[in-house]
C-alpha cells in the first residue's frame, strides 16, 4: 500500500507501508542469510537461534538486511500503483518500524515531468531550398584526384601553397625557448591550417636550404595559458619540399576510382549524392526548426537529474570518439587545458535542449496516441538486420524485448516528427 504526495520540482514523496506478515518473511530470511556471522556464547558460530541472537543484539539486528529484501518490489509496486517514472534515485527515510507492526518507510525522488503542451501543428517554418552548383561537384572531383596524388621533390622553386615542407623548427618567447617548441624533420601542408595563424603564409617563398625567423602571435583561447596571446618567433629551416601531382580528371581517372567508364558518369553521381545530401540536410533544418517552436510552446520542468544524466551521455559520446582517433578524454584535456567540469558547464545548455525536445516529442506522440503497430515493428527490424547479411535471422533471434521496444519508440518519434511537417505552413 503506497501514497503518493507530489514535490516541488518534477518531484514525489511515495510513502509505502510493507505488512508486517510480510516484514517477518523477510527478517527470517535475514537471518538464515547472515546469522553465520554472529557469536553467540553457548552456541557454535552460525548456529544460534534467531530469537537468540536478537536478544542478545537486540530486535533490530536484523532489520537493515530484512529492509534490503522487501525494499526492491515494494518500491517497484509504488511506482507503478501511482503510475510515474522514476528518473533518478529516491532518497529512502524509514518512518516506523515497531516490532511486530507494519513498516512504513518514504521514498522522495525525481519523475518525468508533466509537459503542458502548446501549439504544435500549423508552426510556420522558412523554406529551405538548395542548390548543388557544378563547384561543389568538381570540388567532390578533386577529392577523388587528391586520394591517389603522388608527390615529387622540388627543387628548382621556392615553398608554395599546398606544398608539403619537411622543416625544422625552434620557438621562443621573450628569447626563452618554450615546450614543444622545438622540432626536426616535421612535415607540414602549406595552407592546411594546421600551425600557429600566420605561420604558414610567411614560408611562402623560402627555398630548400634556407633558414628564417618567423615572428606569429599565439591565439587568445590557446590551450596553453602560459603561450596565449603571447608573441613569439620560430627559427624555421626548410629541409625539402615536396609538391603534389594531381591527376587529370579524365575518362581513365573515372575508371581508376569508381565503377565508372567516364568522367562526365561520375560527375553526374557525384552531383546526385550530393542532391540527396543537401535534400536530406534542408529536411533536417526544417525538422530541427519546427521541434525548437514546438519546444518553445510548451512548459516543462526539467528534473536536474535528467540534464546531469544527458550531459554524461554527451561527455560518452565524445570519449567514444576520442578513443576512435586513438587520444583518451584525459589527454584530450591536457591538450586543450579544460577540466571535465569546464567540459559539462558548455554542454549544459545543449543536454537540457535535447531533454525538453524528447519530453515535448513524447508529449506530442501520447496527446496523438501515435503507436509503432507490429508490422511497422516487424519491418524496421527487417530494414536494420539486413546489413548483416547471411546473419540477419540470427541477429533478430537473439534481440530482446528491450531492443525491440528502442525499435519501436524510434519509429513512434519518426511518425511524431511527420505529423509535425504534415502540419508545418511555410511561410
Amino acid at each position: 500500500m503506497a501514497t503518493m504526495e507530489k514535490l516541488e520540482g518534477s518531484k514525489v514523496k511515495l510513502t509505502i507501508e510493507v505488512a508486517a506478515d510480510e516484514f517477518e518473511k523477510a527478517v527470517q530470511q535475514a537471518y538464515l542469510k547472515t546469522r553465520k556471522n554472529y557469536n553467540v556464547p553457548g552456541f557454535r558460530k552460525g548456529h544460534a537461534p534467531r530469537k537468540v541472537i536478537e536478544n542478545a543484539y537486540g530486535w533490530l539486528v536484523f532489520f537493515d538486511e530484512a529492509f534490503d529484501i522487501v525494499y526492491p518490489e515494494a518500491y517497484e509496486a509504488a511506482v507503478k500503483e501511482h503510475g510515474v517514472t522514476p528518473v533518478d534515485r529516491p532518497d529512502v527515510s524509514i518512518l516506523s518500524c515497531e516490532q511486530g507492526a507494519p513498516v512504513v518507510f518514504a521514498a522522495e525522488v525525481a519523475v518525468k515531468p508533466e509537459v503542458v503542451l502548446g501549439a504544435y501543428k500549423g508552426i510556420e517554418v522558412e523554406k529551405h531550398e538548395y542548390n548543388v552548383t557544378d563547384e561543389m561537384v568538381e570540388a567532390e572531383i578533386d577529392k577523388e584526384r587528391e586520394k591517389i596524388a603522388s608527390t615529387t621533390e622540388v627543387t628548382g622553386r621556392p615553398v608554395a601553397n599546398g606544398d608539403k615542407v619537411n622543416l625544422d623548427y625552434s620557438g621562443s618567447v621573450g628569447g626563452v625557448k618554450f615546450d614543444g617548441g622545438t622540432a626536426e624533420n616535421q612535415e607540414l601542408t602549406i595552407g592546411s591550417g594546421m600551425f600557429i595563424p600566420g605561420f604558414e603564409e610567411q614560408m611562402v617563398g623560402m627555398n630548400p636550404g634556407e633558414e628564417r625567423d618567423i615572428t606569429v602571435t599565439f591565439p587568445e583561447q590557446y590551450h596553453s595559458e602560459e603561450l596565449a596571446g603571447k608573441e613569439a618567433v620560430f627559427h624555421v629551416k626548410v629541409n625539402a619540399i615536396e609538391e603534389t601531382i594531381l591527376p587529370e580528371a579524365d575518362d581513365e581517372f573515372a575508371k581508376d576510382v569508381s565503377e565508372f567508364d567516364t568522367i562526365e558518369e561520375l560527375r553526374a553521381d557525384k552531383r546526385k549524392k550530393l542532391e540527396e545530401a543537401e535534400a536530406q540536410h534542408a529536411k533536417n533544418l526544417r525538422e530541427n526548426e519546427l521541434i525548437t517552436k514546438a519546444c518553445e510552446n510548451a512548459a516543462v520542468e526539467i528534473p536536474e537529474a535528467m540534464i546531469e544524466r544527458q550531459m554524461d551521455h554527451i561527455l560518452n559520446d565524445i570519449r567514444y570518439r576520442l578513443s576512435m582517433q586513438g587520444v583518451s578524454l584525459e589527454d584530450y584535456c591536457k591538450y586543450t587545458g579544460a577540466s571535465i567540469e569546464d567540459m559539462r558547464k558548455e554542454m549544459r545548455g545543449d543536454a537540457e535542449k535535447r531533454v525538453k525536445s524528447q519530453l515535448v516529442l513524447e508529449a506530442i506522440s501520447k496527446a496523438e496516441a501515435i503507436e509503432a503497430t507490429a508490422d511497422e515493428i516487424e519491418e524496421k527490424l527487417n530494414e536494420y538486420a539486413a546489413q548483416f547479411g547471411d546473419k540477419a535471422e540470427a541477429f533478430k533471434a537473439g534481440l530482446t524485448d528491450e531492443d525491440k521496444l528502442y525499435f519501436a519508440d524510434q519509429i513512434v518519434l519518426d511518425k511524431t516528427i511527420a505529423l509535425l511537417n504534415e502540419n508545418a505552413v511555410e511561410k
